[in-house]
Order: C-alpha cells, then structure tokens, then sequence
C-alpha cells in the first residue's frame, strides 16, 4: 500500500472515530441534561399586597398638613405607581407618643392588631425615638457625661424591649419582610453645634440594628442624616449653620431655647419638619422619607412577588 493512502485511510479512520465519539458523547449529554432540567420557578406580581405599619407617631402620621396618614398613605401610591397589576391595602397601627413597650402592649392587647400582621406581605415600622426622648428630655440639659452615661444605661432596657416586640411580631408572622426606620434628631438645624444629641441618636439606631441582625428578613430604612439635615446636606451647609447657630446656643441647649423653637408656628429651618410642633415631618418630610423606605423595599422585594 502507498504511503499516501496509508495515511488517508488513518485519517479517516480518526475522523470517524472522533466524530462517533462525539455524537455519542454529545447524544448522552443532551438526553442526560433533557432528562434532568431544572425548571426555575416563575415569579409574578402579586395582584393584591398587605402592608401593615406598626409603630409611633412617625406612623400615625403626626404632621402631616395632607392628612394623608404620612409615609403611610405615600408608600400606597408609589408601590401601585411602580407595580401596575398591583393593589395596595395598608393598615396603620401607629400612635402618637408610643414607646417600644407601648407598641407591644398594643400588640398583645388588640386581637384585630394581631390578625392583621398575621395577613400582611410586608410589615412597617418607627419605634424607638420616645425611649430616648425619655431619657434626654430629663438629662439633655446636663453635662455630656451625664447626658451619655445615661444613654448607655438606657440602651440595654431599650434593647430587651425591641427584643420583646420584634419576637411578638415575627410569632404572629414568620416570614413578611419587616422594614425598621431610623429615628432622626429634630433640632439639629436649631443646635447644629450641640454634638451630644447627634452622638445620642447615633447609639440608638446602632443598637435598633444589631437588634435587627439577629433576625431573618428584617431591614433598617436610614432616615437619620435626611431627616436631621433637611436641606443643609453637605458639610459647607452645615458649616455655615453651625457658625450661625453658635451665636445664639453657645454650645448648650437651654430650655428657653426649646421652648421658642416648639412655639415658632410659622417656619422651621428645616423644610422637611413641620411648623405645627417643630418636631414631627410635614407632608414634604413624609414623601422623602417614603422615598428611602421604597429604595429598600425594591431591594427586599419578595413581598411583591409570588412564585408559581
């Protein structure tokens, strides 16, 4: 045999060889994986959708000029206006002046509260800013040192009750995802200059959220720097607020001072807290704090979303 066909005959022989190798390999591979697909679950828009809000006057809406039920009533209309094919219905457990065991007083004291978060896709809350206005309110116009040795005692109670309150939730519902908001400071823009009252909120929220950490689904809304700094949002602003505010505080807060603020009806320095007690948000505030709250939702969306 010549050389040449010898090794035309080889190559063909090792085109036929690979070839019916790969078929085989290729045929098996394909009845294999058709055999054992893995069909991902479809997820759709829920038609209907729960949200249940849980909390204090931040709830309740206090301030609000609208009467719209504050973020409440805004987180309606953004969910249906973001997600067509859906129906919000909200229920607003919130009561001016609630501190965290308040709220869980509530809670174990009203079946209708307790079946509703059993319902709910998605629960809302604000706790936390009474516990420590209780506490400021009776040493904020002390010295530093008192004032923070006194937040520090009272976070460890104020711990045990978010505690107590975050377990009488998830026992009535397991699995809807929890948004928690942060508590904000008021005056800020009135003692920009007084450090203490910024650092106190600071440690509150901290503890509000490794409280959270130890359960499944539960997200914090950070509305503190928003809320606080209204419109004074970057350093240079807030700068300039603090020279201005010096002058009139001298680092200190005096009780002549709150008193004015409280009692100033026409405008506030902030634009997102309203004039009717210089404390709670107006409508503005509101919209601005629905705006943080649905950025998290639509991260943690699985309230919106069914699987089938």
């Amino acid at each position: 045999m010549k050389k040449w066909t010898k090794w035309l005959l080889l190559s063909l022989l090792a085109i036929m060889i690979i070839g019916g190798g790969w078929y085989t390999v290729n045929h098996f591979t394909n009845l294999t994986s058709n055999s054992s697909k893995v069909v991902k679950p479809k997820y759709v828009e829920k038609k209907n959708v729960k949200l249940v809000a849980l909390g204090d006057s931040l709830t309740h809406g206090q301030g609000d000029e609208t009467n719209n039920g504050g973020y409440v009533g805004v987180i309606k209309g953004k969910i249906e206006h973001r997600y067509h094919q859906t129906k919000v219905t909200t229920v607003n457990y919130g009561v001016t002046g609630d501190r965290s065991d308040q709220i869980l007083d509530r809670l174990n004291q009203q079946s209708q509260l307790r079946s509703d978060l059993r319902s709910a896709d998605v629960i809302t809350m604000t706790v936390g800013g009474n516990d420590l206005m209780q506490i400021l309110e009776k040493n904020v116009m002390g010295s530093e040192r008192q004032v923070t040795s006194s937040v520090e005692s009272g976070e460890k109670t104020y711990q045990q009750k978010l505690i107590k309150l975050f377990d009488a939730v998830r026992k009535e519902n397991p699995k809807a995802p929890i948004f928690v908001m942060s508590i904000y400071n008021p005056f800020y823009t009135y003692f920009p200059d007084v450090t203490i009252i910024n650092k106190s909120i600071n440690q509150w929220n901290q503890t509000t959220q490794d409280t959270m950490n130890n359960y499944k689904s539960m997200y914090f809304v950070n509305i503190n720097k928003l809320m606080s700094y209204g419109q004074y949002q970057t350093k240079s602003q807030q700068q300039q607020l603090i020279k201005e505010e010096e002058k009139a505080n001298q680092g200190q807060v005096s009780q002549k001072r709150v008193i004015e603020i409280m009692n100033h009806k026409d405008k506030n320095l902030n634009k997102y807290i309203s004039t009717e007690d210089n404390f709670h948000p107006n409508h503005t505030g509101y919209v601005e704090i629905a705006d943080q709250l649905f950025k998290v939702m639509q991260k943690h969306d699985s309230w919106e979303f069914t699987r089938r």
